[in-house]
C-alpha cells in the first residue's frame, strides 16, 4: 500500500510530510549502484522484516528480467556497484547469473544475506562460491548477544549465524581485502513509547569485535546500523500497539539535514523481481515507484529502451523517509555521517 503524506491524523499525533520538511525536491543524482530484490523466498521470518519475506513466499524473478537485467548490467559502465537482497537472494531465481554477469564486467557484487541459507539443503556450497567470485557478503547480526538475535530472528539463528561466519572466516572473509565481510545491526522493534535512536555506529562496531573475537575468534570488516523503518512487519508491529504514529514522530523530532547529501536512494535504482524501478527498497516494499520528469513510471526493458540510466529527476519520498534522515542516518551502507 502506498504510504501517503499527510500531516494531521485524528489520534492528535502530528508528522509533516517529509517533502514538506525538505522545502525543495530531493533531487536524484547520476546512478551508479543497482539494487536488485530478486524475490521474497526466505528460510527465515524474522519479525522486524521490511520484505515480510519468508519460507511460504513463492514470489521471484522470472527468467525474462533477469536477461534484461544481464542486459543493463553489460550495457551500462557508470554501474560500479550490483546489490542483490531479497528475501535470501541465494535462494531466489538469477541470484548466480546476476552476480557472475556483474563480476564479469568489473563491478562490485554485494550479496545481503541471513547467513544461515548456508545450512538449508542445495545451499551449502555458497561460501566457496562467493569466496570464489569475489562477491563482498553484508550479513544480518542484530545483536552479538544470543537472546537478541533469536528473539528477532527465530531459535537457533545465532547459533547458525556464528558457525557461518566462522566459516567464511576459514575461506578468507573479513581477513582477505579481496572478501569482504559487514555485519548488519538492526535495534529490537519498540514495545513502548520509549524510543532510542541506533547506537553510535564505530563504538558498537568495537563492541561487536571485542565479544565475537574473544568468544568465537570472528573478525568482519565493518558493522553497518540501519534503523527499522515503518514499513512491512514493523509497520505492523508498531500500529498493533498503537505506536505508529508515535514512532514517525519520533523520528522527524529526530531529522536531521546533514544526513540528505548522503542518501542512498539519490545514487541507486531499486529493481524488484517483476522489473519495476524504484528509488530504493523502502519504497519499492510501500508499492511507491520512481518517476521520470514527464510523470511516467519506469520498468528495466523502459531503461534498455531509453539507452540511460538517467531519466529521473526527483526521489519520490514519503513519512518514513524520515527513518533515513534522523540522527546519524541510516541506508543499507549504515549510518550516514
Amino acid at each position: 500500500m502506498l504510504q501517503i503524506e499527510v500531516a494531521d491524523y485524528s489520534s492528535g499525533v502530528s508528522v509533516t510530510p517529509f517533502r514538506q520538511k525538505l522545502g525543495s525536491p530531493l533531487t536524484k543524482k547520476q546512478i551508479s549502484v543497482l539494487q536488485i530484490n530478486l524475490g521474497k523466498r526466505c528460510n527465515l521470518t524474522c519479525n522486524h522484516c521490511h520484505v515480510e519475506a519468508g519460507p511460504k513466499r513463492t514470489e521471484e524473478m522470472t527468467e525474462e528480467v533477469c536477461e534484461q537485467l544481464i542486459e543493463l548490467i553489460y550495457k551500462f559502465p557508470q554501474i560500479k556497484i550490483v546489490d542483490l537482497t531479497g528475501g535470501a537472494p541465494e535462494m531466489n531465481y538469477g541470484f548466480k547469473p546476476l552476480a557472475e554477469a556483474a563480476r564479469n564486467t568489473g563491478k562490485q557484487v554485494i550479496v545481503r544475506s541471513n547467513l544461515t541459507i548456508y545450512f538449508e539443503i542445495g545451499f551449502e556450497d555458497l561460501p566457496e562460491y562467493c569466496a570464489k567470485n569475489q562477491l563482498a557478503i553484508v550479513a544480518s547480526l542484530p545483536c552479538y548477544l544470543p537472546d537478541n538475535v533469536d528473539r528477532m530472528r527465530g531459535k537457533g539463528v545465532y547459533d547458525g549465524s556464528i558457525e557461518a561466519l566462522q566459516r567464511l572466516n576459514q575461506l578468507g572473509y573479513g581477513r582477505d581485502r579481496k572478501l569482504a565481510l559487514d555485519l548488519v545491526y538492526n535495534p529490537p522493534v519498540p514495545n513502548s513509547d520509549k524510543f532510542n535512536l541506533t547506537p553510535d555506529q564505530s563504538k558498537l562496531e568495537k563492541d561487536y569485535k571485542a565479544y565475537l573475537s574473544e568468544h568465537f575468534n570472528i573478525v568482519f570488516d565493518r558493522l553497518l546500523t540501519i534503523t527499522n523503518l515503518p514499513i512491512g512487519r514493523t509497520k505492523f508491529h508498531l500500529k498493533h500497539r498503537d505506536l505508529y504514529l508515535p514512532y514517525l514522530q519520533f523520528l522527524e523530532t529526530n531529522y536531521n539535514p546533514d544526513t540528505l547529501g548522503h542518501l542512498m536512494c539519490r545514487n541507486e535504482l531499486s529493481i524488484d523481481y517483476l522489473g519495476n524501478v524504484y528509488d530504493c527498497d523502502f519504497n519499492q516494499m510501500e508499492n511507491l515507484p520512481a518517476k521520470t520528469r514527464d510523470g511516467k513510471t519506469l520498468t528495466v526493458d523502459r531503461l534498455l529502451a531509453a539507452g540511460t540510466l538517467d531519466l529521473i529527476d526527483e526521489v519520490q519520498t514519503a513519512l518514513f523517509c524520515y527513518g533515513c534522515t534522523a540522527g546519524c542516518g541510516s541506508s543499507c551502507g549504515g549510518a550516514l555521517i
